[in-house]
């Protein structure tokens, strides 16, 4: 799939989850209650063991069905690694050019972290697929998405970071393209006890406010998680 392909599909779907488990039983088990609720996406952090051979299993068990990318990833190694293991893009927190060239290099998405208005700026014009506005619940959450849109309608922003909920419904209304999203959905003490439903109510929550946001511009009713 092209770089445009996987960014139109991250943007159709309009959730990036963030898989930061402790291990690849987890994740696996993650993804398949994302798949359940229809969330075709998922980014898998350099921070889970073994992470490189975790996206393999991935790609291989669910390849046809999902798209699986590589998160924090911080060099240009690591990125090429992911890529060999069949990650359908690259996520940073912060902007690193050596990474950009090597993903795109083998027409890789990238969609490196920015948080200031020059950061999104270099990000933006060095090639980023996407940027990835982290941590921007820190910062000022929608408000703060809303004020970096104004003047940069062009660039397609992922906030990542705090997103709930009962807040997606604010960022795709300040302009998101996607919201990257990872404790708030993937919570791995219910992954752990067993409560794989909770994960996929929130998942469903999480669909319904987009879609709905998206529809009609305005404050979705979500029932409480």
């Amino acid at each position: 799939m092209s770089r445009s392909a996987v960014c139109h599909h991250i943007e159709e779907v309009g959730l990036v989850p963030v898989l930061r488990l402790p291990s690849a039983e987890l994740v696996i088990r993650a993804v398949e209650v994302l798949l359940a609720a229809g969330v075709s996406v998922c980014e898998v952090t350099m921070t889970v063991p073994g992470a490189v051979g975790v996206i393999r299993q991935l790609v291989d068990r669910f390849g046809d069905r999902a798209l699986v990318g590589a998160g924090t990833v911080l060099s240009a190694d690591d990125a090429l690694a992911c890529i060999d293991a069949g990650a359908s893009f690259i996520v940073s927190p912060g902007f690193d050019l050596p990474t950009l060239t090597a993903a795109h290099s083998h027409d890789i998405a990238v969609l490196p972290g920015a948080l200031t208005p020059t950061e999104v700026i270099t990000a933006w014009k060095a090639g980023a697929d996407m940027v990835k506005i982290f941590p921007c619940s820190a910062v000022g959450g929608a408000k703060y998405l809303k004020a970096l849109k104004g003047p940069l309608p062009q660039v397609k922003m992922l906030p990542t970071g705090g997103i709930t909920p009962a807040t997606a419904h604010e960022y795709i209304a300040a302009g998101a393209s996607a919201l990257g999203i990872g404790s708030e959905l993937v919570d791995r003490a219910a992954l752990e006890a067993g409560r794989d439903g909770e994960l996929t109510g929130r998942a469903y929550e999480l669909v319904a406010a987009i879609q709905a946001a998206r529809s009609r511009g305005r404050s979705p009713s979500v029932r409480p998680t």
